[in-house]
């Protein structure tokens, strides 16, 4: 983990949020290669959630809400983890995750800890110009909540009809105790959720669960995590939700232990209902083909962006040796990856065709051009950061108007037409997506 952590840094994915000062726990900048990789997931997420179903619709919305809207979510009242102080160090645990025989003893300095106490995990601010208990509201800890206060809007503007998904990207804090293991567990993060409205009949409901269960598993086969790293983990009765009626993670196995990336939840119609009775509004939906109006129930599915990139980089992340040398290289799928082709003259003196060439391929590729050093040493870094393709334009590309394409994982090449070289790349992004 140390490794990936360090090579986050070095080649620009991800960054300590206000390093020069000190840095600030639980927060994450996403540098030049982060930026394109994380908006990679959220692209492919959205595709394939969204854009390539027709019954599945999107929505982008605020991250302060009502304030009532947590009551009748439950978090203003029970959105908590327990909380203890160790009495000599002063540092703060969560007291669910103490080590094993130390739930009395500070795993640090084992000095004596604090009674257990309930810690809201809610940021709170204030809205306008005075700052009392009137203007109180907080930063949204998950983006679910919004998508069922507009359910009815969704409903009358898009004309969708039950069953349906209002799918949404979007920022979430939550003020962990103990923010821990790199981008994993942070304090300010980013989730990809989606709600599927059904009817509430039990047979329907798990019909659906089963459905999106499968579907979400496939979803990070095609990401490009390798199928043995993922596992499906179902709640045990005792860790369900009080609105969920079944619940299954997809999980990783991290460097760290095998962790959650996704819930899909069976949370029936609670949540609508909850909206329902502290608004006064009908949320309730009327299907006209049948004559009947009921409250539906939701198949919830709610990724981690973040914990996802980070199991993509993980996954990415291997060694190997080439021409007697070690090298590292971030097999990320073509799809996914930050720069889809490096563009290497063989000399400077090329500089001149080479750029023009980069300059019509980067209308369509995300296109990196580097040119200091020896081809080998460019290679290495384009492996480096999981560029998948490399296209070298040396002197014979002067007069055969070809160039040698050279791909990360075999380190094969071949020469190309560079008329070709745009139907190339499409074709071995296409075959990583369909994969």
């Amino acid at each position: 983990m140390e490794e990936i952590v360090s090579l986050c840094k070095r080649r620009g994915f991800v960054f300590q949020s206000s390093e020069i000062y000190g840095g600030i726990n639980g927060f994450w900048d996403f540098g030049p290669l982060g930026v394109e990789l994380r908006n990679n997931v959220k692209r492919f997420w959205w595709q394939t959630m969204v854009d390539l179903r027709d019954d599945v619709v999107g929505v982008d919305t605020s991250i302060i809400a009502h304030p009532q809207t947590w009551e009748a979510s439950g978090h203003l009242s029970s959105f908590s983890d327990p909380m203890v102080d160790c009495k000599e160090c002063k540092k703060r645990f969560r007291a669910d995750q103490l080590p094993e025989g130390t739930t009395d003893k500070c795993p640090e300095c084992g000095g004596e800890l604090t009674e257990p106490r309930a810690f809201n995990l809610m940021f709170k601010t204030f809205v306008g110009a005075k700052e009392d208990s009137s203007s109180e509201a907080y930063l949204r800890p998950e983006t679910c909540q919004s998508i069922f206060t507009q359910f009815k809007n969704v409903v009358t503007t898009s004309r969708q009809k039950v069953p349906f998904g209002i799918a949404q990207i979007g920022k979430s804090f939550r003020n962990e105790i103990t923010p821990r293991n790199f981008i994993f567990r942070s304090r300010e993060f980013e989730q990809m959720e989606m709600e599927f409205f059904i009817k509430p009949e039990k047979a329907i409901q798990n019909e659906w669960y089963e459905y999106w269960h499968k579907e979400r598993l496939n979803w990070y086969k095609r990401l490009g995590i390798r199928s043995e790293h993922l596992h499906m983990r179902d709640h045990e009765e005792d860790e369900l939700a009080h609105y969920a009626s079944a619940c299954v993670d997809v999980e990783y196995d991290f460097p760290f232990g095998r962790s959650e990336l996704e819930g899909i939840a069976n949370r029936g119609n609670y949540d609508l209902s909850q909206h329902i009775e502290h608004s006064k509004k009908d949320l309730s939906y009327f299907n006209q083909a049948d004559n009947e109006k009921f409250v539906p129930a939701v198949i919830e599915t709610s990724a981690g962006c973040d914990r996802t990139l980070l199991a993509v980089i993980c996954d990415a992340y291997q060694k190997d040796e080439v021409g007697g040398e070690e090298r590292i290289v971030m097999r990320f799928a073509p799809h996914i990856a930050p720069v889809k082709i490096g563009i290497l003259p063989l000399s400077k003196k090329l500089a001149e065709p080479a750029k023009k060439l980069e300059n019509d391929l980067r209308k369509r590729f995300k296109t990196d051009y580097d040119d200091a050093g020896s081809i080998g040493k460019r290679y290495r870094r384009q492996d480096e950061i999981g560029t998948p393709l490399c296209l070298t334009y040396d002197f014979d590309s002067e007069t055969d108007n070809q160039v040698t394409i050279r791909h990360r994982d075999t380190t094969k090449q071949e020469r190309v037409a560079i008329d070709q070289v745009k139907n190339y790349i499409q074709d071995v992004l296409d075959a990583s997506q369909d994969s």
